[in-house]
Protein backbone atom coordinates (compact mmCIF):
# COMPACT_ATOMS: atom_id res chain seq x y z
CA UNK A 1 0.00 0.00 0.00
CA UNK A 2 1.49 3.45 -0.44
CA UNK A 3 2.62 5.66 2.21
CA UNK A 4 0.72 8.35 0.93
CA UNK A 5 -2.52 7.62 2.39
CA UNK A 6 -4.31 4.29 3.52
CA UNK A 7 -6.81 2.56 1.14
CA UNK A 8 -8.52 -0.85 1.29
CA UNK A 9 -10.36 -2.95 -1.24
CA UNK A 10 -13.91 -3.88 -1.36
CA UNK A 11 -13.88 -7.77 -2.32
CA UNK A 12 -17.44 -7.09 -3.48
CA UNK A 13 -17.24 -4.95 -6.25
CA UNK A 14 -13.10 -4.99 -6.48
CA UNK A 15 -13.21 -1.14 -5.69
CA UNK A 16 -10.28 0.87 -4.29
CA UNK A 17 -12.42 3.40 -1.43
CA UNK A 18 -10.47 5.71 0.96
CA UNK A 19 -10.39 4.46 4.77
CA UNK A 20 -9.52 8.20 5.61
CA UNK A 21 -11.04 10.91 4.06
CA UNK A 22 -8.68 13.84 6.03
CA UNK A 23 -5.81 12.32 3.56
CA UNK A 24 -5.53 12.71 -0.38
CA UNK A 25 -3.35 11.50 -3.30
CA UNK A 26 -1.84 15.29 -4.16
CA UNK A 27 -0.01 14.94 -7.25
CA UNK A 28 0.23 12.42 -10.35
CA UNK A 29 3.85 11.24 -8.50
CA UNK A 30 1.93 10.03 -5.40
CA UNK A 31 -0.90 8.57 -7.68
CA UNK A 32 1.61 6.68 -9.92
CA UNK A 33 3.45 5.61 -6.48
CA UNK A 34 -0.41 4.36 -5.37
CA UNK A 35 -0.78 2.18 -8.24
CA UNK A 36 2.59 0.55 -7.58
CA UNK A 37 1.76 -0.82 -4.48
CA UNK A 38 -1.35 -2.12 -5.16
CA UNK A 39 -0.23 -5.45 -6.92
CA UNK A 40 0.96 -3.56 -10.15
CA UNK A 41 -0.93 -1.55 -12.99
CA UNK A 42 -2.59 -4.30 -14.35
CA UNK A 43 -4.52 -5.80 -11.34
CA UNK A 44 -4.89 -2.10 -10.27
CA UNK A 45 -6.83 -1.59 -13.71
CA UNK A 46 -8.55 -4.72 -13.80
CA UNK A 47 -10.37 -3.50 -10.32
CA UNK A 48 -10.32 -0.08 -10.75
CA UNK A 49 -12.88 -0.56 -14.06
CA UNK A 50 -14.02 -3.93 -13.20
CA UNK A 51 -13.33 -5.48 -16.35
CA UNK A 52 -12.40 -9.07 -15.39
CA UNK A 53 -13.89 -11.40 -17.81
CA UNK A 54 -16.45 -9.04 -19.07
CA UNK A 55 -18.21 -9.70 -22.24
CA UNK A 56 -18.65 -6.66 -24.86
CA UNK A 57 -20.34 -4.01 -23.19
CA UNK A 58 -20.73 -2.90 -26.43
CA UNK A 59 -23.26 -5.68 -27.59
CA UNK A 60 -26.87 -5.10 -26.77
CA UNK A 61 -29.87 -7.86 -27.09
CA UNK A 62 -32.84 -6.87 -28.96
CA UNK A 63 -34.61 -6.29 -25.40
CA UNK A 64 -32.07 -3.50 -24.53
CA UNK A 65 -31.90 -2.10 -27.39
CA UNK A 66 -36.13 -1.44 -27.22
CA UNK A 67 -35.52 -0.10 -24.22
CA UNK A 68 -33.07 2.09 -24.91
CA UNK A 69 -35.18 3.10 -27.83
CA UNK A 70 -38.17 3.87 -25.56
CA UNK A 71 -36.39 6.13 -22.95
CA UNK A 72 -35.36 8.09 -26.09
CA UNK A 73 -38.73 8.59 -27.16
CA UNK A 74 -39.85 9.67 -23.27
CA UNK A 75 -41.95 12.60 -24.24
CA UNK A 76 -40.10 16.16 -23.24
CA UNK A 77 -42.50 17.71 -21.23
CA UNK A 78 -42.00 21.13 -20.22
CA UNK A 79 -42.24 22.63 -16.75
CA UNK A 80 -41.48 19.63 -14.39
CA UNK A 81 -39.54 16.37 -14.82
CA UNK A 82 -37.67 13.91 -13.22
CA UNK A 83 -35.80 10.67 -13.50
CA UNK A 84 -35.72 8.46 -10.12
CA UNK A 85 -33.48 5.74 -9.91
CA UNK A 86 -33.24 2.75 -7.37
CA UNK A 87 -30.28 -0.13 -7.56
CA UNK A 88 -31.36 -2.86 -5.72
CA UNK A 89 -28.48 -5.18 -7.11
CA UNK A 90 -31.28 -8.26 -7.26
CA UNK A 91 -29.25 -11.99 -6.59
CA UNK A 92 -26.10 -10.07 -5.63
CA UNK A 93 -24.68 -10.38 -2.64
CA UNK A 94 -24.59 -6.46 -1.59
CA UNK A 95 -28.01 -6.38 -2.56
CA UNK A 96 -29.81 -3.62 -0.85
CA UNK A 97 -33.76 -3.54 0.56
CA UNK A 98 -34.96 -0.19 0.62
CA UNK A 99 -34.14 1.68 -2.98
CA UNK A 100 -37.20 0.29 -4.37
CA UNK A 101 -39.07 1.59 -1.33
CA UNK A 102 -36.98 4.95 -1.52
CA UNK A 103 -38.23 5.45 -5.08
CA UNK A 104 -41.92 4.98 -4.19
CA UNK A 105 -41.26 7.44 -1.39
CA UNK A 106 -39.86 10.39 -3.95
CA UNK A 107 -42.66 9.68 -7.04
CA UNK A 108 -45.40 10.24 -4.00
CA UNK A 109 -43.33 13.49 -2.50
CA UNK A 110 -42.61 15.05 -6.09
CA UNK A 111 -46.72 14.09 -7.08
CA UNK A 112 -48.33 15.76 -3.78
CA UNK A 113 -46.13 18.15 -2.42
CA UNK A 114 -44.79 19.57 -5.62
CA UNK A 115 -46.93 18.78 -8.55
CA UNK A 116 -45.29 16.81 -10.43
CA UNK A 117 -47.04 15.51 -13.59
CA UNK A 118 -46.94 11.41 -13.31
CA UNK A 119 -46.28 11.45 -17.10
CA UNK A 120 -43.08 13.76 -16.37
CA UNK A 121 -41.92 11.17 -13.93
CA UNK A 122 -39.76 8.24 -14.90
CA UNK A 123 -38.38 5.56 -13.04
CA UNK A 124 -35.55 3.21 -13.39
CA UNK A 125 -35.91 -0.17 -11.26
CA UNK A 126 -35.19 -3.68 -11.44
CA UNK A 127 -38.84 -4.44 -12.02
CA UNK A 128 -40.32 -5.85 -15.50
CA UNK A 129 -42.69 -2.95 -15.62
CA UNK A 130 -40.36 -0.21 -15.73
CA UNK A 131 -36.83 -0.07 -17.86
CA UNK A 132 -33.99 -1.60 -15.29
CA UNK A 133 -31.21 0.86 -13.66
CA UNK A 134 -28.34 -0.05 -15.96
CA UNK A 135 -25.80 2.33 -17.14
CA UNK A 136 -26.83 2.97 -20.17
CA UNK A 137 -30.59 3.33 -19.15
CA UNK A 138 -29.74 6.12 -16.48
CA UNK A 139 -27.16 7.57 -19.27
CA UNK A 140 -30.00 7.53 -21.36
CA UNK A 141 -32.43 8.88 -19.06
CA UNK A 142 -29.96 11.72 -17.57
CA UNK A 143 -29.82 13.07 -21.61
CA UNK A 144 -33.96 12.91 -21.77
CA UNK A 145 -33.70 14.74 -18.12
CA UNK A 146 -32.01 17.88 -19.94
CA UNK A 147 -33.25 17.59 -23.12
CA UNK A 148 -34.06 21.08 -24.92
CA UNK A 149 -34.48 22.69 -20.91
CA UNK A 150 -36.03 25.91 -21.19
CA UNK A 151 -36.14 28.63 -18.92
CA UNK A 152 -38.84 27.86 -15.80
CA UNK A 153 -38.11 24.24 -15.67
CA UNK A 154 -37.77 22.50 -12.69
CA UNK A 155 -36.15 18.94 -13.01
CA UNK A 156 -34.99 16.52 -10.80
CA UNK A 157 -32.20 13.81 -10.46
CA UNK A 158 -32.86 10.99 -7.65
CA UNK A 159 -30.62 8.13 -7.31
CA UNK A 160 -30.69 5.62 -4.61
CA UNK A 161 -27.74 2.48 -4.43
CA UNK A 162 -24.34 2.18 -3.77
CA UNK A 163 -21.45 4.51 -4.87
CA UNK A 164 -17.95 4.25 -4.58
CA UNK A 165 -14.40 6.54 -5.24
CA UNK A 166 -11.91 5.71 -7.43
CA UNK A 167 -8.08 7.46 -7.67
CA UNK A 168 -8.50 11.02 -10.26
CA UNK A 169 -4.87 10.77 -12.25
CA UNK A 170 -5.86 14.40 -14.47
CA UNK A 171 -6.08 16.66 -11.30
CA UNK A 172 -9.67 17.12 -11.17
CA UNK A 173 -10.39 16.48 -7.64
CA UNK A 174 -9.12 18.17 -4.75
CA UNK A 175 -9.18 15.21 -2.40
CA UNK A 176 -7.83 12.69 -5.54
CA UNK A 177 -10.99 10.74 -6.09
CA UNK A 178 -13.40 11.23 -8.46
CA UNK A 179 -16.83 9.78 -6.92
CA UNK A 180 -19.18 7.51 -8.52
CA UNK A 181 -22.85 6.02 -8.86
CA UNK A 182 -23.19 1.79 -9.38
CA UNK A 183 -25.78 0.64 -11.49
CA UNK A 184 -27.14 -2.62 -11.72
CA UNK A 185 -24.51 -3.64 -14.30
CA UNK A 186 -21.21 -1.75 -13.01
CA UNK A 187 -19.21 -4.64 -12.20
CA UNK A 188 -19.48 -5.64 -16.39
CA UNK A 189 -20.56 -1.95 -17.27
CA UNK A 190 -18.45 0.04 -15.24
CA UNK A 191 -19.80 2.82 -12.98
CA UNK A 192 -20.92 6.68 -13.59
CA UNK A 193 -18.62 8.89 -12.65
CA UNK A 194 -19.34 12.53 -11.02
CA UNK A 195 -17.13 14.08 -14.12
CA UNK A 196 -20.37 12.56 -16.38
CA UNK A 197 -22.85 13.18 -14.37
CA UNK A 198 -21.58 16.90 -14.56
CA UNK A 199 -21.06 16.94 -18.07
CA UNK A 200 -24.73 14.87 -18.88
CA UNK A 201 -26.99 17.02 -16.84
CA UNK A 202 -25.45 20.30 -15.10
CA UNK A 203 -23.38 21.80 -18.73
CA UNK A 204 -26.58 22.10 -20.30
CA UNK A 205 -28.73 23.98 -17.82
CA UNK A 206 -29.75 27.30 -19.76
CA UNK A 207 -30.57 30.53 -17.95
CA UNK A 208 -33.34 30.20 -15.89
CA UNK A 209 -33.50 26.24 -14.99
CA UNK A 210 -33.07 24.79 -12.18
CA UNK A 211 -32.15 21.40 -11.26
CA UNK A 212 -32.20 19.36 -8.08
CA UNK A 213 -30.25 16.28 -7.67
CA UNK A 214 -30.93 14.04 -4.53
CA UNK A 215 -28.08 11.55 -4.32
CA UNK A 216 -28.88 8.84 -1.85
CA UNK A 217 -25.49 7.01 -1.69
CA UNK A 218 -22.05 6.47 0.10
CA UNK A 219 -19.33 9.03 -1.16
CA UNK A 220 -21.68 11.01 -2.74
CA UNK A 221 -20.82 14.60 -1.04
CA UNK A 222 -19.38 15.94 -4.73
CA UNK A 223 -21.21 13.53 -7.32
CA UNK A 224 -22.04 16.62 -9.92
CA UNK A 225 -18.55 18.37 -9.24
CA UNK A 226 -20.62 21.38 -7.92
CA UNK A 227 -18.03 24.70 -7.48
CA UNK A 228 -19.40 25.33 -4.30
CA UNK A 229 -19.93 22.96 -0.75
CA UNK A 230 -21.68 24.44 1.77
CA UNK A 231 -20.66 23.35 4.97
CA UNK A 232 -23.19 22.83 7.89
CA UNK A 233 -20.59 22.84 10.62
CA UNK A 234 -18.96 26.07 9.60
CA UNK A 235 -22.28 27.36 7.94
CA UNK A 236 -20.69 28.86 5.07
CA UNK A 237 -19.86 28.12 1.38
CA UNK A 238 -16.84 26.20 0.31
CA UNK A 239 -14.91 26.44 -2.81
CA UNK A 240 -14.76 22.92 -4.74
CA UNK A 241 -13.58 24.40 -7.88
CA UNK A 242 -11.47 21.84 -9.84
CA UNK A 243 -7.84 22.65 -9.40
CA UNK A 244 -7.16 21.57 -13.21
CA UNK A 245 -9.28 24.56 -14.10
CA UNK A 246 -11.64 22.62 -15.96
CA UNK A 247 -15.23 24.61 -15.89
CA UNK A 248 -17.73 22.49 -14.49
CA UNK A 249 -20.58 24.90 -14.50
CA UNK A 250 -23.78 25.56 -16.03
CA UNK A 251 -24.97 27.46 -19.13
CA UNK A 252 -26.59 30.06 -17.09
CA UNK A 253 -28.79 27.76 -14.99
CA UNK A 254 -28.95 26.21 -11.41
CA UNK A 255 -28.27 23.14 -10.05
CA UNK A 256 -28.35 22.08 -6.45
CA UNK A 257 -27.13 19.05 -5.21
CA UNK A 258 -28.14 17.28 -1.72
CA UNK A 259 -26.01 14.03 -1.05
CA UNK A 260 -26.57 11.42 1.75
CA UNK A 261 -22.52 12.16 3.30
CA UNK A 262 -19.14 13.40 2.89
CA UNK A 263 -17.43 12.28 -0.12
CA UNK A 264 -15.03 9.85 2.19
CA UNK A 265 -18.23 8.49 4.33
CA UNK A 266 -20.98 6.02 4.25
CA UNK A 267 -24.63 6.55 3.45
CA UNK A 268 -27.12 4.02 5.65
CA UNK A 269 -29.84 1.80 4.74
CA UNK A 270 -32.47 1.10 8.12
CA UNK A 271 -35.44 0.02 9.33
CA UNK A 272 -34.97 2.61 12.42
CA UNK A 273 -38.01 4.59 10.77
CA UNK A 274 -39.95 2.14 9.83
CA UNK A 275 -43.26 1.86 12.11
CA UNK A 276 -43.03 -2.15 12.05
CA UNK A 277 -39.43 -2.06 12.66
CA UNK A 278 -39.11 -4.01 9.03
CA UNK A 279 -39.40 -2.17 6.41
CA UNK A 280 -35.62 -0.61 5.14
CA UNK A 281 -35.35 2.71 3.61
CA UNK A 282 -32.54 4.80 2.68
CA UNK A 283 -31.99 7.21 6.25
CA UNK A 284 -31.23 10.27 3.84
CA UNK A 285 -34.32 9.71 1.61
CA UNK A 286 -36.44 9.20 4.68
CA UNK A 287 -35.51 12.18 6.34
CA UNK A 288 -35.57 14.29 3.05
CA UNK A 289 -38.99 13.55 2.69
CA UNK A 290 -40.18 13.90 6.04
CA UNK A 291 -38.91 17.80 6.24
CA UNK A 292 -40.35 18.39 3.11
CA UNK A 293 -44.16 16.98 3.95
CA UNK A 294 -43.96 19.04 6.91
CA UNK A 295 -42.77 22.44 5.41
CA UNK A 296 -42.72 22.70 1.52
CA UNK A 297 -41.06 25.78 1.36
CA UNK A 298 -38.55 25.26 3.79
CA UNK A 299 -35.11 26.88 2.68
CA UNK A 300 -32.07 24.68 1.99
CA UNK A 301 -30.45 25.25 5.52
CA UNK A 302 -34.00 24.66 7.28
CA UNK A 303 -33.77 21.05 5.15
CA UNK A 304 -30.95 20.10 6.34
CA UNK A 305 -31.36 21.04 9.83
CA UNK A 306 -34.98 19.35 10.40
CA UNK A 307 -32.51 16.19 8.36
CA UNK A 308 -30.23 16.26 11.20
CA UNK A 309 -32.57 16.63 13.77
CA UNK A 310 -34.39 13.61 12.61
CA UNK A 311 -31.04 11.67 12.89
CA UNK A 312 -30.28 12.89 16.36
CA UNK A 313 -33.52 11.91 17.38
CA UNK A 314 -32.74 7.96 16.60
CA UNK A 315 -29.10 8.45 17.86
CA UNK A 316 -31.11 9.41 21.52
CA UNK A 317 -33.01 6.20 21.01
CA UNK A 318 -30.02 3.92 20.69
CA UNK A 319 -29.54 3.43 17.33
CA UNK A 320 -26.43 2.45 15.14
CA UNK A 321 -24.52 1.98 12.40
CA UNK A 322 -23.50 -1.54 11.05
CA UNK A 323 -22.07 -2.59 7.91
CA UNK A 324 -23.55 -3.93 4.84
CA UNK A 325 -21.10 -3.61 2.00
CA UNK A 326 -20.63 0.09 1.15
CA UNK A 327 -24.45 1.71 2.40
CA UNK A 328 -24.86 0.59 5.63
CA UNK A 329 -28.32 -0.60 7.80
CA UNK A 330 -28.88 1.24 11.40
CA UNK A 331 -29.00 -1.43 14.19
CA UNK A 332 -29.95 -0.86 17.75
CA UNK A 333 -26.34 -0.57 19.27
CA UNK A 334 -24.55 2.61 21.52
CA UNK A 335 -22.72 4.70 19.11
CA UNK A 336 -24.21 6.55 16.02
CA UNK A 337 -21.55 8.81 15.43
CA UNK A 338 -20.71 8.61 11.69
CA UNK A 339 -24.04 8.44 10.02
CA UNK A 340 -24.67 10.43 7.23
CA UNK A 341 -22.70 14.06 7.42
CA UNK A 342 -25.53 15.46 4.84
CA UNK A 343 -24.27 17.77 2.51
CA UNK A 344 -25.84 20.38 0.63
CA UNK A 345 -23.90 21.26 -3.06
CA UNK A 346 -25.05 24.14 -5.22
CA UNK A 347 -23.77 26.27 -8.03
CA UNK A 348 -24.54 29.97 -8.58
CA UNK A 349 -27.83 30.16 -7.04
CA UNK A 350 -27.29 32.92 -4.21
CA UNK A 351 -31.10 32.97 -2.96
CA UNK A 352 -31.14 34.85 1.01
CA UNK A 353 -33.96 32.40 1.66
CA UNK A 354 -30.77 29.91 1.94
CA UNK A 355 -28.21 31.60 4.64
Amino acid sequence: MSSVTEHTCCSDCQEFVSDDGDKCLQSNKERAKFISHTKGPHIFFDKLFHRRDTPNSNVLSSYEEATLESIRNWETTKGKRAVLCGVAYNKQKYKLKGTNYDVINMRELLGSQFCFPSSSIHILIEMDSHPHPTKRNIQEALKWLVKDNQPGDSLVFYFSGHGLRKPDFFEDELDGFNETICPVDFRTAGMITDNDINDTIVRPLKNGVKLHAIIDSCHSGTILDLQDVYSTKKKLWLDNSSPSGVYKGTSGGHAISISACEDNQLAADTSAFSDCGKQMEGAMTYTFKKALMEKPRVSYAGLLASMHKDILTAKEKGFSLRGLFHRQRLQKSQSFKRLIGFVLIKLDYKDSRDQ
